[in-house]
């Protein structure tokens, strides 16, 4: 019976322990971030800022990267937050302090979360942003919780 036993759980847990989250780290920038199962890469950009990655058959991107920080992150969101607008996402959440700052947004049925941090030289900042369909929220959110737990800078 203990055979038995034992033989159903790696049978049936196998699958489950395969869906392991990637990692990410930008040498460039500095920063890291977790990539959730079965999100491909679609190769780090040629200057080196930052990747996208897709799970294609769910319709949902995930896309991180890096730049200068010419104002304050606060500033900086602010300005996303309109850049988003103009192109008719309804702004849904705003959040900022000194050293990070959360926004997300509602367009056409699909949705998207985006988390900066200041990175450790405090003079650049690094990205990420999610798209998904908003159907998809409830399912969607436990990995957010995870992205924005795991995007850190190194380094510092």
């Amino acid at each position: 019976m203990r055979r038995l036993i034992i033989l159903f759980l790696l049978v049936f847990t196998t699958p489950a322990l395969a869906q392991y989250w990637g990692h990410y780290t930008n040498a460039r920038f500095g920063y890291a971030i977790d990539v959730p199962p079965d999100f491909e890469g679609n190769g780090e950009a040629s200057d080196g800022a930052g990747q996208a990655f897709y799970r294609t058959e769910a319709e949902q991107s995930l896309e991180a990267w890096g730049g200068p920080m010419d104002t304050g992150l606060d500033a900086l969101a602010q300005s996303l937050a309109a850049d988003n607008a103009a192109l008719g996402w309804g702004i849904t959440m705003q959040t900022s302090t000194p050293q990070w700052a959360t926004l997300s947004g509602l367009r056409d049925r699909r949705s998207f979360f985006q988390r900066l941090i200041v990175l450790c030289d405090g003079k650049s900042y690094a990205s990420m942003r999610v798209d998904f369909p908003t159907a998809d929220l409830n399912a969607v959110e436990p990995v957010l919780q995870g992205l924005a737990r795991s995007f850190v800078a190194e380094g510092c």
